[in-house]
């Protein structure tokens, strides 16, 4: 008999994998908030080259004027001396964080310094995109599939074996069949058809 333990280790293992299939928000809020990540990455290279279109493709269309006149007060600033450089830098930086935030329809809570924990799956996805293979972030996800939906499914199987003059054992079971239903119905919905930022089709970064 699986206890209510292993019912809120199923409910949180449920959302938990179905968040990474989706690029949940609290890891992609620390990726593209860190300082090593690709819109700060993006940010620096267009400083270095002068080439504001590297930043552009990172925010909205209707924010290319205040990305444009943040980009050219930074590289004037940035010729006054180092601390005025990185000062100048870091502004823009923020600037650009916020406002590639905003257009997701997320709140900027600053810049997070490099080297986060992101987990095992965006650095996998930024791998391939690296190497042009995704092999490896293939088998991650089909791994963490093959581990834990039979894993779940073992426990649904337990909980339905119940005496049927337990109604509180059937409500038990009830629940965690709507839960694993859910739980794989999001894992195929995200698979077939990745959530977007504006409608366009893009996945949810």
């Amino acid at each position: 008999m699986i206890n209510h333990r292993s019912f809120s280790s199923l409910a949180i293992l449920s959302f938990s994998l179905a968040a990474m299939v989706l690029g949940g928000p609290s890891n992609l809020t620390a990726h593209c908030d860190t300082m090593s990540g690709p819109v700060i990455k993006a940010a620096q290279k267009a400083l270095e080259t002068g080439h504001v279109n590297l930043v552009l493709i990172w925010i909205k269309k209707d924010d290319e004027a205040e990305i444009e006149m943040a980009f050219q007060r930074a590289l004037s600033v940035r010729k006054l001396g180092p601390e005025a450089r990185d000062m100048a830098d870091m502004y823009f930086f923020e600037t650009l964080v916020r406002l590639h935030r905003a257009g997701e329809g997320a709140p900027y809570t600053g810049l997070k310094p490099a080297g986060l924990d992101l987990g095992p799956v965006i650095p996998a996805s930024d791998k391939a995109l690296e190497t042009g293979s995704v092999d490896a972030l293939e088998k991650l996800l089909v791994d963490a599939v093959r581990q834990n939906v039979p894993e779940h499914f073992r426990e649904l199987m337990e909980r339905k074996a119940f005496d049927e003059n337990d109604v509180e054992a059937g409500r038990r079971f009830v629940a965690t069949y709507v839960l694993f239903t859910h739980y794989v119905e999001k894992i195929h919905e995200a698979v077939l058809r990745p959530e977007a930022h504006d409608g366009s089709g893009a996945a949810n970064h």
